[in-house]
């Protein structure tokens, strides 16, 4: 038995989030007393595997060539699913990213196995996982037992801090792949990015979100959001109002309905603090509130609050983060 971590790749590049599960599955390998292993899919592995070595995987399986070069659920299932085998893994973890909750759950469902989602904590007890889920809008916390031999779990990114490099290697293992591409029903026909270089919201340690509050002049509100973000080199938010307004694509809406954040620092401009993106930011471990009305429910959350006007507030922290941060 093992446990099992799937190294997601974007680009050929390995996802933070990924790590930050590794390490954590370095306290549930020893605790299990068992060996900890990692699975990297993708046209080229070789530098993730010998990463994940440094950052304590004992064994790493690999399977590399082009029929991985893009992300395709049918081919990535069915990789994992030979990983998960090689290793004989007990317990087979991945971020919850887009990607990993998807590949997770329709692994696990191939071998009938229990799994917990977009879980924020886990432990071992009585020999077995234990995953900790949030319900009821972050308001209560839930544990998730399983009765299966193998157990999945996909974690929410930030729910672990990055691990440090131990120094260590891993033995690599390249499994053959054991389907080929007539096999695999999707086809990439095109890729178009739409990333701008923007800092990632799911991996963001700072965040500024703005909200209904910019609606006097939303371009200019979101600028100046924008302006804050760049100095500290943070993520741009929004809230659902904002978003459903037309001032700011969806990639950028935090809450109930959009992503699920866990930063250092979070800066609500603009924001009331309705439960759904509360529901979204509530983990953040500073919330800083920017608002006119002093009765804003987001202050209930926030660390520190600033009344006033975000036209005004925004500005003058950028130019003063300007001053101290050189």
């Amino acid at each position: 038995m093992s446990v099992l971590v799937w190294i997601e790749l974007t680009n050929g590049k390995p996802a933070a989030t990924s790590w930050e599960v590794l390490g954590k599955s370095r306290e549930l390998a020893a605790a299990l007393g068992v060996p900890l292993a990692a699975a990297v899919i993708g046209e080229s592995t070789e530098a993730a595997a010998r990463e994940a070595g440094t950052l304590g995987a004992q064994t790493v399986y690999t399977l590399t060539g082009p029929l991985f070069a893009q992300y395709r659920l049918s081919a990535y299932a069915a990789g994992l699913k030979q990983a998960v085998d090689a290793a004989n893994a007990g317990v087979v973890l991945t971020a919850a990213t887009t990607r990993g909750r998807e590949l997770c759950a329709a692994v696990a469902c191939e071998m009938d196995a229990g799994m917990a989602p977009d879980a924020v904590d886990l432990r071992v007890e009585g020999g077995k996982l234990v995953a900790v889920r949030s319900v009821y809008s972050n308001n209560i916390l839930t544990d998730v037992t399983f009765n299966t031999p193998v157990q999945f779990a996909s974690v929410r990114p930030r729910s672990f801090p990055m691990p440090e490099a131990n120094g260590g290697s891993a033995e690599v293992v390249a499994l053959p792949p054991a389907i080929d591409e007539s096999q695999v029903p999707e086809k990439v026909l095109e890729v178009k990015s739409g990333d701008s270089g923007e800092v990632s919201l799911a991996d963001a340690g700072i965040i500024v979100s703005g909200g209904r509050g910019v609606a006097a002049d939303p371009a200019k509100g979101f600028a100046l959001v924008a302006e804050l973000a760049t100095v500290l080199g943070a993520a741009v938010g929004a809230s659902r109002a904002a978003v459903d307004a037309g001032y700011i694509p969806y990639k950028h809406q935090v809450g109930q309905t959009g992503k699920t954040v866990k930063p250092d620092l979070y800066i609500a401009a603009g924001i009331s603090g309705a439960i759904q993106h509360l529901a979204g930011m509530s983990g953040s471990k500073v919330i800083v509130a920017i608002n006119k009305d002093r009765e804003a429910p987001i202050f209930e959350r926030a660390n520190y609050g600033i009344v006033g006007d975000l036209f005004e507030v925004l500005p003058a922290l950028a130019e003063e983060f300007k001053k101290r941060l050189g």
